[in-house]
C-alpha cells in the first residue's frame, strides 16, 4: 500500500499487478507508463508487465498476483479511503475468483477503512460477486470506468452489482457521455486524460455529466482538465472545485 497524489482517495493496494488493454480509455493508461519504469528499477512484482510498442509500453498481458500484499490493509488502523488495483483490474479474466474472495475477506476484515474498486470489466464482475454470493459491504465502494458513449452499459452492469455504494469514474473523459443513465450511482468522478499524449477533454462533456448528476442526485468530483501539464490547467470548473461525495459516506 502507498500514499497517493489521486484526489478521490488516500492510498492504494495493489495485490494484483498487470493488465490489458480493452477499449480506447486504455491507450494511454498511466499504471502501463508507470509499470514499465518500476520494471526498469528492477521490481521483481512488475518484470514483464509491459512490453515495447513502438515508442511506448504497452500491458504485455501478463497477471501477477501478489498474495504477499494481500495483508497490508490489516497492518492500517488509521481510517482511510483505498483505492483497490489502482495498478490493474481486480476483474480481469485472468484473476481468479478465489483470489476476489481472498480480497474481500481482507475488506470484510477491515471496516475502518473505505475501499474504492473501479473496473472496466463491469460484466465480470457482476457476475464473480453475484456468483460467489460474497457479502455486501458498506465499505466497499464498487465503481466502473466510462470513457465515452460506446461503453455506457457498463452502467447498467453496475447497477445490477449488489453495492451499498456504486461509482463512476468519467476518465479519462474522450467523448460525450450525454446519455448516460445514473440511477442508482452515488457518485461521479469526472477527469481529463493527462500525459505526453493526453486528448482533449471539451468542456460541453464536463457540463453534461453535471446536469445528470443534479437530476439523478448523484455526487458530482471534478478532478482534473488533465493535459500535458495537468496542474497547471488545475481542476476548476466554473469558478470553483466540486469535491462532492455521496451521502452516506462518513469520510
Amino acid at each position: 500500500m502507498a500514499d497517493t497524489t489521486i484526489e478521490w482517495t488516500d492510498a492504494t493496494w495493489n495485490p494484483v499487478a498487470g493488465c490489458t488493454v480493452i477499449t480506447p480509455g486504455c491507450t494511454n493508461c498511466y499504471a502501463m507508463r508507470m509499470a514499465a519504469r518500476l520494471d526498469a528499477m528492477g521490481v521483481p512484482k512488475y518484470e514483464g508487465l509491459t512490453r515495447k510498442s513502438g515508442d511506448r509500453y504497452v500491458w504485455s498481458g501478463k497477471i501477477r498476483l501478489d498474495e504477499a500484499s494481500l495483508g497490508i490493509p490489516l497492518k492500517w488502523r488509521k481510517p482511510r479511503k483505498i483505492f483497490v488495483n489502482s495498478m490493474s483490474d481486480l476483474f480481469h479474466v485472468d484473476v481468479p475468483a478465489e483470489f476476489i474472495a481472498s480480497v474481500w475477506g481482507v475488506m470484510e476484515q477491515t471496516p475502518q477503512h473505505t475501499y474504492q474498486i473501479l473496473t472496466k470489466r463491469s460484466e465480470r464482475m457482476r457476475e464473480v460477486l453475484t456468483a460467489l454470493d460474497l457479502p455486501v459491504l458498506p465499505h466497499v465502494w464498487l465503481g466502473t470506468s466510462v470513457e465515452d458513449a460506446a461503453v455506457l452499459s457498463r452502467l447498467d452492469d453496475l447497477r445490477a452489482t449488489p453495492a451499498i455504494i456504486r461509482f463512476v469514474s468519467f476518465e479519462p473523459l474522450i467523448g460525450s457521455v450525454a446519455n448516460a443513465d445514473l440511477t442508482d450511482i452515488h457518485w461521479a468522478i469526472i477527469g481529463g486524460e493527462s500525459g505526453p499524449r493526453a486528448r482533449p477533454m471539451n468542456a460541453e462533456w464536463v457540463e453534461e455529466i453535471q446536469l445528470r448528476c443534479r437530476g439523478a442526485g448523484t455526487a458530482f468530483f471534478f478532478k482534473q482538465w488533465g493535459g500535458r501539464n495537468k496542474k497547471a490547467a488545475g481542476r476548476s470548473l466554473h469558478g470553483q472545485e466540486w469535491n462532492e461525495l455521496p451521502e452516506s459516506a462518513t469520510l
